[in-house]
């Protein structure tokens, strides 16, 4: 199947050839997955009118994706392990394709995202050097930045102009691309030391009903009241989600290795991700309804209000990736999510009336700003703290916590939006109290990476003796200081 060179792990560069076309095909195809969502964001308002859908049954066109997204993560990051990181992603790609041309099948979607998006992030941190990872991870993630700025234009545009059925299916060029790319110029990768291991479907199904069963509580229960049904689906959601927790940590080959957590960095990194992406995602699904439903713009102009924000990560991320990279993810961490939070609390301002340059313009940029600054050190701290050989699973785990988040958060700030969307007057008042809310959320989020981030161990030089993981020989570079209990030192971000 594949053309692509052998590559010893662990050696690509940024300005190589090489290097170059394992980012494009990574940045292509988690790229499909950032613009599927902001394309159908902005197309809310007009499935709801067509379809005649209240708050709760947008929240399910969002979540229905988010929910088998978050729930096969560790799975598709575990698959990624064992059977190969690129092997995974071409197939995700393959699925995801699929399920775009069924049109409206958001689950079956999140089945092909769940795959990829782990793949490609462990794909970088597998292939590339210690000393690009940072430069090349901020890179994949300022580069997706271009399919979420398209995303909101594009949907806009062919919801106003032609139909909101037509958003699923600007996927199938790119993926494509990205089969061709990846099959082609991306080298393999692997965790031996998965060799012999059973695959976790017990842990993946529990994972999955359990957030299932959480979702639909917090999505009817706030829009329809809480009915037997919904109290009982909360209850058993939470206690599926404990028993997934308790099988993690008996089962011999858990898909999410509780031991992760025991690096104090790879924990607090992940719980920086909950709290900012739980206010990323509420104020996302928010903003677009208020800007057409409140303040009156057109589909068109609703998407295109949200471009500087992603224009604001693309030219950023790369810098502030190997800006962190040389003086730890700590402060950026801190400062960002601040920052983004005062964005948010701009957004209040948004109403009827509001002018672009006046109101919105400023929010979104400050906005963007902040989460330039926060994502890609807080992408590569969860990665290097987890290490290369469980790259894969890390890069699940932390998508799984942000997605999770997302998940959460959305039926939360809709609860607080109010019921009845199609009337503007009381959307606009609950729009402010949820987004003040969300900034409350991120400016948290930049207090705990204060007094909880630290940075990485640095890798270990070229000769060393590697140390071992799992009892087998590891790859050469160090162990994480902070997953050995200790205080972790001066490093890469």
């Amino acid at each position: 199947m594949s053309t692509a060179p052998p590559q010893p792990a662990g050696t690509l560069r940024t300005a190589s050839a090489a290097g170059r076309w394992v980012l494009l095909a990574s940045v292509l195809g988690s790229g499909m997955a950032f613009l599927d969502g902001t394309v159908v964001n902005v197309a809310l308002p007009r499935i709801g009118e067509d379809l005649d859908a209240g708050l709760a049954g947008l929240q399910w066109t969002v979540n229905g994706y988010a929910l088998t997204l978050a729930g096969l993560l560790l799975l598709g990051g575990s698959l990624g392990d064992r059977l190969g990181r690129r092997r995974i992603f071409i197939a995700g790609v393959g699925w995801f394709a699929v399920a775009s041309l069924l049109c409206a099948a958001r689950a079956l979607q999140g089945v092909g995202a769940a795959l990829l998006t782990p793949a490609s992030l462990a794909i970088i941190e597998a292939g590339f050097h210690p000393d690009d990872r940072g430069a090349a991870i901020g890179a994949w993630i300022g580069l997706t930045g271009i399919a979420a700025a398209i995303g909101p234009f594009l949907g806009g545009w062919l919801v106003q102009a032609v139909s909101w059925r037509l958003i699923f299916l600007i996927n199938l060029p790119l993926a494509v691309a990205v089969v061709w790319v990846a099959a082609r110029h991306v080298p393999e990768s692997r965790d031996p030391s998965t060799d012999g291991r059973r695959l976790d479907v017990t842990g993946a199904a529990l994972a999955a009903l359990g957030l299932a069963g959480l979702t639909y509580a917090l999505t009817e229960g706030p829009a329809s009241g809480w009915t037997p049904l919904a109290t009982g689906a909360g209850v058993a959601g939470v206690a599926l989600l404990g028993l997934f927790l308790v099988a993690q940590a008996r089962l011999p080959d858990p898909m999410m290795p509780l031991g992760m957590f025991s690096s104090r960095l790879f924990s607090a990194a992940n719980a920086v991700t909950f709290l900012v992406y739980a206010a990323l995602s509420a104020a996302l699904f928010l903003l677009p309804i208020q800007l057409q439903q409140v303040a009156g713009y057109s589909p068109l102009r609703a998407g295109a209000a949200l471009v500087p924000m992603t224009v604001v990560m693309l030219l950023l991320s790369a810098r502030v990736g190997r800006l962190a990279q040389r003086t730890g993810p700590r402060l950026p961490m801190s400062v960002g999510p601040v920052v983004a939070a005062a964005g948010l609390a701009l957004m209040a301002r948004v109403g009827p009336g509001s002018g672009y340059v006046a109101d919105v313009l400023p929010a979104v940029l400050v906005f963007g700003l902040g989460m330039a600054v926060t994502v890609a050190p807080l992408t590569a701290t969860v990665l290097a703290a987890a290490g290369p050989e469980h790259a894969g699973v890390a890069s699940a785990v932390n998508n799984g916590v942000a997605r999770v988040a997302g998940l959460l958060a959305v039926p939360v700030a809709a609860g607080i939006s109010g019921a009845d969307y199609l009337d503007p007057g009381a959307f606009d008042a609950g729009f402010v109290r949820g987004v003040l809310a969300c900034a409350a959320l991120c400016a948290a989020g930049g207090v705990l990476a204060l007094a909880t981030i630290r940075a990485p161990a640095e890798p270990a030089p070229p000769g060393a003796e590697p140390r071992t993981h799992c009892a087998l020989a590891g790859p050469q570079t160090a162990e994480p200081a902070a997953a050995q209990g200790a205080p972790a030192g001066p490093g890469r971000a």
